[in-house]
């Protein structure tokens, strides 16, 4: 499993991708559709991006750290032809509000980890996974950090599928267990896919679902999947690889993560 990268390299590669997104979308007309994104076309990929970051600059430059502060944070959309000064200014004030911010700093966020070093990551993730997006819908796909990339994986399997709540019931289930292997990076990931139950806190939704959690390197694995870094990023994200993955073991197991995936993030 890799280690954390370091706060500035999470707002270098947030501050790189996010000019690449603007910079292919500058030259794609903005009724393209997005292959990556059922429904969408270039125009509301960029607004989705401008959007995002606008939501969590707010959040991190006001020290927010209540559900209840963010409620009423709301972007309007324009119309397309003021779209990328609109972005334009979101990510700047994002990258400014995350500079001046300390990583250990208090803000809220949807995940158990509530900190400005949690937003850092998740936005230069959210930049890279979009800004292949842009590309994508241009035609015009270069390669991503395998560092980074290898860090994604890390976060899509243990924050955006997994990280089962505090406040229902999560088994591991060693019957089902994936092994994951980044080929160039050497890293690896151990998972269990297993059943959540629970209620929300105050009375709210009631949840019964397959999630993943991090079982111990140790633990035999009853599938694996191999790639490079950037390739289990992608697959993962449900965005097309570039090579080719090694996928094998217990089919019941695969079904079970595909389940995850296909209910997960989009």
């Amino acid at each position: 499993m890799p280690r954390r990268l370091d706060y500035s390299r999470y707002l270098t590669h947030l501050a790189e991708d996010s000019a690449r997104f603007a910079e292919v979308l500058s030259r794609t007309p903005y009724e393209t559709a997005v292959p990556t994104c059922p429904g969408w076309d270039a125009a509301d990929l960029l607004f989705h991006l401008a959007e995002v970051q606008a939501f969590w600059a707010r959040i991190v430059a006001r020290r927010l750290t209540t559900g209840d502060q963010v409620d009423e944070l709301e972007t309007v959309r324009p119309g397309d032809a003021e779209l990328a000064a609109l972005f334009a200014d979101r990510t700047a004030a994002l990258q400014e509000a995350l500079r001046d911010t300390p990583a250990e700093t208090p803000v809220w966020t949807w995940a158990s980890e509530q900190t400005a070093g949690f937003c850092a990551r998740r936005q230069a993730h959210e930049a890279l996974i979009h800004r292949l997006d842009a590309e994508l819908t241009a035609g015009e796909r270069s390669a991503l950090d395998p560092t980074l990339a290898a860090d994604g994986v890390d976060e899509v399997l243990g924050v955006m599928y997994g990280e089962p709540p505090a406040w229902g019931a999560f088994t591991a289930d060693h019957d089902h267990v994936v092994r994951f292997d980044a080929t160039d990076t050497g890293d690896t990931w151990s998972v269990t896919v297993a059943r959540f139950v629970g209620l929300e806190p105050g009375g709210g939704a009631a949840h019964e679902t397959d999630c993943l959690d991090w079982v111990a390197d140790d633990v035999p694995p009853t599938a694996s999947v191999s790639a490079t870094a950037a390739d289990l990023d992608c697959w993962l994200w449900r965005r097309p690889p570039v090579g080719e993955l090694t996928v094998s073991g217990s089919e019941a197991t695969l079904d079970r993560l595909a389940a995850v995936m296909a209910d997960g993030v989009s």
